[in-house]
Order: structure tokens, then C-alpha cells, then sequence
């Protein structure tokens, strides 16, 4: 068993601060040479007591005034700011949320901002740690004008997002019983309304495209019958046969249009009617049997017998089975021929659901052009669809009414081999396939 080491006067004053260590070895120096003197009769025990004293106060005083000041100045260079209350209220806000002193440093940030922005450290300058121009260049002029600052600035890390800096000069309490001005900055995350936005603007753009095709072909048929063509009976009819495509085709685009803007508004309701799908479809592929003849594809129909029930919108099924099933007529109508057929199955997360897959033996799709399919407006093939008809707005439509009937829609295609559109519903318990 180790013993102690002895105590020694460098282990005994160690932990003391260095000036109060140094007037302790002068104060204890200072007794012994006294007590020497005193031993020797050559200092009386007063005079010595006096002598001591005035070593003692020579020694210590300068080490109060020296901790005073130091206190002084780490009061000063301090955070004056209440911790507590003010620490609670910015931590507790929802946005991303920053206090600054009249510096620029960070006295408080909630969890938010440290995820926004790692670098951001207690007592140090934001501004090294967020090094957007438009945010430095907000910060200063807060700083400086004592007002509030507004900037919008693009964040690339770790993916791009549009953000909205407010910076709010606050009088905020100190531990001295004033108040300081401190600057509160806010962030708030504008990408989501930027996409809508950008959506919208799209939306607009695309629609009046498609709108005004039709209309600058109806005007000028119209020009041409009442002048040059006004008394030819060959050339009217076939403008006339024209303009009647063209005005189908902008009575189909305003109809996709409307039915899609009262799906987007009843996105969140969720039909609870129980439909038969089974009549639907074939309603449908009935409707469609001229088209099928024209294009001289055969419609191959494998369905159950007995009734299929789901909670769904019999209108939107309509608009959902006729969009598949003549896409599919349309542009998969060199494989001569289409099935339609309904299965059921499991979702990826293990859920019973019903598939209707209308599959056709077309040129099929290119891959790249499989993710963007239900985006409003996008063809693979601009001409084509057009020649077809088509709006653009089908596919779209078809995602947005399988969501709110809380279903999806699978896409798969292999060029030259045609392509699969499944529709897919939460198979209710009660549905059964015969």
C-alpha cells in the first residue's frame, strides 16, 4: 500500500490562484524572519506584529484589486443576457431561431438553427458562421440601424432551399436589471410555396398553350371561310370537319382541367361508397369499342365474375379506367391488342389491394421518360399526342384521383414490348375475386 507523499509548501498552495500562492510564500517567509528576529531580542514582538501586518497588507491587497478588476472584466466581456427565460423562449420556438449581442455574436440558438447551420458556436460571430451574402449584408444593416431586416437568400446544403432570414432587434433583460438590445433572427423555409408557385406558373403557361393552339386554328378557319374559301363546298367541309376536331379537343382539355381542379379539392376526403368496379370497367371498355375497331386492336377482358366492391367515386373511376384504356388503344394500337384485367395483391408494405392493369403490346416507353408520365402536360411524344387527342392532363388526373382513393398507380414499359399501367386500391375485407 502506497503511502501519502509528504505535504510539501509547492503541493500545499498548488491549487491556490498564482497571486494569492505568492503573497501566502512571502506572508509565511516574512513570519519566520520575524520570529527569528523576535527570538534574538532584536525585534520586540510588537514592532514585529507591526512589520508583519504591513508585509501582509502589501502582499494581499494588490491580489483584491487585481480579482475585483478581474471580475469586473469577465463581467463585462460576459453574457449579460438572462440565460433561463430568454434560453427557454428562443429554444422553444418552432423556426430555426438565433440571438445575437449588439456585436454580432451568438448568445442563444435553438436545435433548428445548429441543424441549419452546424458552424453557428455560443460566443462567436455569426457571421463567420453563415456566410451568405445576403445574410451578412441583412445582419449588418440590423446591427448598424438598430431596425428590422428582411433577406431571401438560396441554400444549396444539403439540398437546395429557399429561405427567408427576419431579423428583429429585441430589448431583452440583463442580469443588472437593464436591458440590451440583442437582434433575433428567424428562419423560415419558403420552398414549398416557391414549388407551388413555380407549379402554378407552369400550370398557367402550359394551359394557355394548349388553349390557344385550338383557338388560333378555329380563328383562322373561320377567317378563311368567310373570304377566299366562302364559296367553296369541298374546302368548307373540310375546314369545317377541322375546326370540329379542334374545338372537341379544347372541350376536352377545359373538362381535364375542371375535373382535376375538383379532385385537388377533395384530396383529402376520402370516398366512402362502396362501387362495384367490375360493371365500371366494362362500361368503359364498351364505351371505347368503336375507338378499339377504328384502330383495329382487340380488347382482351379478364375479370370476376361475381361483384367487386371498394369504397370509391363511380365518376372518377369512370374518368380513371377510360384515361388507361385509351391511352392504351391509342398509342399501343400496333400491338393489335390490350388486356384489361383485375387482380389482387399486396402493397410493398404488406397491405391486400386490387390491381386493374390495362397492358398493352405497343412501341412501349423509354425509361427516362417513366418518372415525369403523370406530370400535367408532359409527352413522351408532343406530335403524336396531339395527333391522338390527347391533352396531356390524362395521366395526372389518374394519380390524383387514385390518391385520394388512397391508391397508386405503377408504371412499367420495356421498349418494343408495350407497357402496364396498373391502377392499385386497398382491397377492402369484404371484396373478394371469384
Amino acid at each position: 500500500m502506497a503511502l501519502d507523499a509528504p505535504t510539501t509548501p509547492s503541493s500545499f498552495f498548488s491549487p491556490w490562484p498564482d497571486r494569492l500562492r505568492h503573497s501566502a510564500i512571502i506572508l509565511l517567509a516574512a513570519a519566520l524572519s520575524l520570529s527569528v528576529l523576535v527570538a534574538l531580542d532584536e525585534l520586540s514582538p510588537i514592532r514585529a506584529a507591526v512589520v508583519f501586518a504591513c508585509i501582509a497588507a502589501a502582499a494581499l491587497v494588490p491580489w483584491r484589486l487585481h480579482g475585483a478588476v478581474t471580475s469586473r472584466e469577465d463581467v463585462r466581456l460576459g453574457n449579460p443576457v438572462e440565460a433561463a427565460a430568454v434560453n427557454a423562449i428562443v429554444a422553444g420556438m418552432p423556426d430555426p431561431a438565433v440571438l445575437l449581442d449588439r456585436a454580432g455574436r451568438v448568445i442563444h440558438l435553438n436545435a433548428a438553427a445548429a441543424q441549419l447551420a452546424p458552424a453557428l458556436r455560443k460566443n462567436e460571430l455569426a457571421q463567420f458562421a453563415l456566410r451568405s451574402p445576403e445574410i451578412i449584408t441583412a445582419l449588418r444593416e440590423a446591427i448598424a440601424t438598430t431596425e428590422p431586416r428582411r433577406a431571401t437568400y438560396l441554400d444549396h446544403v444539403p439540398v437546395d432551399r429557399w429561405m427567408e432570414l427576419i431579423i428583429t432587434p429585441v430589448p431583452v433583460p440583463t442580469t443588472f436589471g437593464g436591458t440590451d438590445k440583442c437582434m433575433l433572427m428567424t428562419f423560415h423555409d419558403q420552398t414549398p410555396l416557391r414549388r407551388v408557385e413555380e407549379m402554378r406558373a407552369d400550370f398557367v403557361a402550359n394551359a394557355s398553350h394548349e388553349l390557344r393552339t385550338p383557338l388560333a386554328a378555329l380563328s383562322g378557319f373561320i377567317d378563311t371561310l368567310q373570304g377566299p374559301a366562302k364559296e367553296d363546298t369541298k374546302a368548307r367541309e373540310r375546314f369545317l370537319a377541322i375546326m370540329h376536331t379542334q374545338a372537341t379537343r379544347m372541350a376536352r382539355l377545359i373538362d381535364d382541367l375542371l375535373s382535376l381542379s375538383r379532385v385537388e379539392l377533395s384530396a383529402h376526403v376520402r370516398p366512402d361508397t362502396m362501387v362495384d368496379i367490375v360493371p365500371i370497367i366494362r362500361q368503359v371498355a364498351d364505351g371505347l369499342e368503336p375507338l378499339a375497331r377504328e384502330r383495329q386492336v382487340v380488347v382482351e377482358i379478364d375479370l370476376p365474375e361475381g361483384p367487386v366492391a371498394i369504397a370509391g367515386d363511380r365518376e372518377e373511376l369512370l374518368r380513371v379506367f377510360e384515361n388507361l384504356i385509351e391511352n392504351a388503344l391509342k398509342y399501343g394500337a400496333s400491338g393489335g391488342r390490350i388486356i384489361v384485367s383485375l387482380t389482387s395483391g399486396l402493397s410493398s408494405d404488406g397491405t391486400p389491394e386490387l390491381r386493374v392493369m390495362v397492358r398493352d403490346f405497343g412501341p412501349g416507353i423509354a425509361p427516362e421518360h417513366l418518372p415525369r408520365l403523370t406530370e400535367r402536360f408532359y409527352r413522351v411524344d408532343v406530335g403524336d399526342s396531339r395527333a391522338q387527342g390527347g391533352t396531356g392532363l390524362g395521366l395526372s388526373l389518374v394519380k390524383h384521383i387514385l390518391n385520394r382513393h388512397r391508391g397508386r398507380l405503377l408504371i412499367e414499359s420495356v421498349p418494343k414490348n408495350g407497357a402496364a399501367f396498373t391502377a392499385c386500391f386497398p382491397q377492402p375485407k369484404s371484396a373478394s375475386l371469384a
